[in-house]
């Protein structure tokens, strides 16, 4: 049921805005512009970052992913249930992508029908995107680019001479009754600091636009940061994290897909039991000098997922211990950073059978590999920015049967921007990326898998964009291309053994026009991605852990503070033009067109007079009840033989969170 009183304070929330006179004073010297980088000057690390700052995450107030990278068309997320959501860039799925939280490793593909990894927005303080052309010390593997989440320290919590503080936030949605508590301590004193964030979010099934329950929506989610920390005043610094995910509840008896039409009989659901956890080693050096600049991080990272049904048991799990030990070396145009880094990582599943224990099966393969790398940041002149890098990785997988399979290769990047005159900027870049053997799936390893004696074909990729930027006074101009092909990704298969392999090619461009004034920004954004596997078109399911058929996204993003009373107001707008580019298996030609559709998502912000502590925040998204599924959400393209997961309709969100 919808709530009468929510409803009448969000719009009285909105429509009243101007009218409060508080003293909360906009901090005007911020660039309010979303998830695309427009900052100019000598960053040379922005050359092809997009990123979500800290501002976006307070202004954007994301439960799941799909809010996280909300107003960004060139990044999708498909599915409804964060426990199935993956994210593609630029059309690539994130397992193509080197992922890292806090700097560790990333390996949690385990289950198809699942996300690949789950996040609790409400942890981080960034993100950090490097889509298709990534440097090398972001670490071996970055087939199509980065995505370096981190999360919240404590001094992004504490003001400058604070020494302990705290938070709490209670958050309701009245589409499914979800009910989200959170709360955090943190304090620093003499060098040692000390945080910790607990959250609890609860509820029962959502419904679409047409006021249908979407199956398997209930949330059940439970999220925590612990992190310790000293820096010594000589800035000798060492942290120690750890950050946990869980989500515990009745999915879709295949995670991503709301329903398969016809074929065997199945349970509409299924329990879904996720694990994720992060524990993280780092050591800095706050002051460096010269050519010291360390970092060192350890880490072990680990997904586990569990699928308890009446007659069997699915378990999967995959680990990652990784390391890197590196230095920056400050030069007079730049830097250098170098160094080593590895990774050990283990996939393992585990079937039961509670009615024929012949068919029990515990395959396991695991994944060795050591890096050397260097990457250079330099600004030879005030108007051209420059890096370029290159690494050599060792890599070994042993197989299911216990064999082993060797192989190496080199990667190299370049990226360039240079001011053509003080108000327009061109940037382009390439790398080469040798990504060895990856791990299979747990969840379709085999343990009467049979290697080829030949070994494995590597994969390879290569990474190509060319920008360019205009800053003309409060306006920003920005449009670009890109191109990625990845050679011999491993495509093994339950029965079609380990070794088969598909090439990949997405290519698209993009273009944005974003407006600046003292109390807010106004931006939108098109994006055309185009995707093809083996040659031609790509599709849902083939494209498993590859890429979606996305087609044109357009995004509008806008907010405004009203200076001097407490009050802001924002939304945004995201609208996916109907795709015909899709593939049907039985003719070889188009399939069925995915259906457009226009989303609205707004809210309203108060912080009361004397009360800066306190922000009290409205939102309605999905304002008109549209009834649709995200554009990279699994199975749209296969209309007759798939209900894919629609998006939740009309949500009314109202929150309060108080600092002390």
């Amino acid at each position: 049921m919808r709530h009468k009183l929510l409803k009448t304070f969000l719009l009285t929330s909105v429509c009243a805005a101007p009218l409060y006179a508080q003293d909360a004073p906009f901090e005007s010297n911020a660039i309010y512009l979303g998830t695309i980088a427009v900052a100019g000057g000598a960053d040379v690390d922005a050359i092809n970052d997009k990123d979500v700052t800290a501002q976006d995450l307070d202004r954007k107030n994301p439960v799941d992913l799909q809010d996280l990278f909300r107003s960004e068309p060139t990044i999708s997320v498909g599915s409804s249930i964060p426990a199935s959501q993956k994210v593609y860039v630029n059309g690539i799925e994130e397992s193509r992508l080197g992922v890292t939280i806090d700097g560790a490793r990333q390996n949690n593909k385990v289950f198809h029908h699942a996300t690949t990894n789950l996040i609790d927005p409400a942890l981080l303080k960034s993100v950090r995107v490097d889509p298709g052309v990534a440097p090398a010390d972001a670490g071996p593997g970055a087939l199509a680019g980065v995505i370096a989440f981190e999360t919240k320290d404590v001094d992004d919590l504490l003001e400058t001479g604070e020494v302990i503080g705290g938070r709490a936030k209670l958050q309701f949605s009245d589409n499914g009754n979800v009910w989200t508590k959170s709360g955090a301590a943190y304090g620093r004193y003499n060098g040692f600091e000390a945080l910790l964030y607990l959250k609890k979010a609860d509820g029962g099934l959502q419904t679409d636009g047409d006021g249908n329950s979407i199956t398997g929506s209930k949330t059940n989610l439970t999220s925590g940061l612990a992190k310790l920390a000293y820096e010594a005043q000589s800035g000798d610094r060492i942290e120690l994290s750890y950050e946990r995910v869980k989500d515990d509840a009745a999915r879709p008896y295949r995670g991503n897909i709301g329903l398969i039409i016809g074929g065997r009989p199945l349970p509409l659901t299924r329990t879904y039991e996720l694990d994720r956890s992060n524990l993280v080693l780092t050591y800095t050096d706050e002051s460096p000098e010269g050519w010291w600049d360390p970092k060192v991080v350890l880490s072990m990272a680990q997904t586990e997922i569990n699928l308890p049904e009446e007659d069997q048991n699915t378990f999967g799990k995959t680990k990652s211990f990784s390391g890197v030990f590196q230095n920056k070396f400050a030069l007079a145009a730049g830097s250098v950073t170098a160094g080593l880094d590895f990774f050990r990582d283990e996939a393992e599943m585990d079937y039961e059978s509670y009615t024929n224990p012949a068919w029990n099966d515990h395959p396991v393969e695991k994944l060795n590999n050591v890096g050397v790398f260097a990457q250079a940041r330099l600004e030879p002149m005030d108007a051209l920015r420059l890096s370029f890098g290159a690494r050599v990785d060792w890599r070994e997988l042993t197989g299911v049967d216990g064999s082993n399979h060797s192989d190496s290769g080199v990667s190299g990047n370049i990226a360039a921007e240079y001011d053509i005159t003080p108000n327009v900027t061109l940037s382009g870049g390439y790398s080469h990326i040798w990504g060895g053997i990856d791990l299979a799936e747990n969840f379709i390893m085999n343990s009467a898998w049979t290697y080829d004696p030949d070994g494995f074909e590597t994969v390879t990729a290569d990474n190509m964009f060319v920008a360019a930027t205009g800053y003309f006074g409060d306006w920003t101009i920005n449009g670009k291309i890109f191109k990625t092909n990845i050679d011999n990704a491993r495509n093994a298969s339950y029965r079609g053994g380990p070794n088969p392999t598909v090439d990949l090619e997405t290519r698209g461009y993009e273009l944005g026009v974003a407006f600046n004034w003292a109390d807010g920004f106004a931006k939108v954004a098109y994006a055309n991605i185009e995707s093809d596997i083996d040659g031609r078109v790509a599709d849902s399911y083939a494209g498993n852990y590859l890429t979606m058929p996305l087609g044109e996204m357009v995004t509008l993003a806008a907010m405004h503070e009203f200076k001097n009373t407490g009050w802001r107001i924002g939304g945004d707008v995201e609208h996916a033009l109907e795709n015909t580019r899709t593939y049907d298996y039985a003719t070889g030609g188009d399939g069925p067109a995915l259906p457009a559709y226009t989303v609205v998502n707004t809210f309203a912000e108060f912080t009361p007079r004397n009360m800066d502590k306190l922000v009290i925040r409205a939102e309605i998204n999905n304002l008109f009840d549209e009834t649709y599924a995200a554009r990279a959400t699994y199975g749209q393209d296969f209309s007759d033989e798939v209900e894919p997961l629609y998006e939740p309709g009309r949500t009314f969100r109202i929150s309060a969170a108080f600092e002390f």
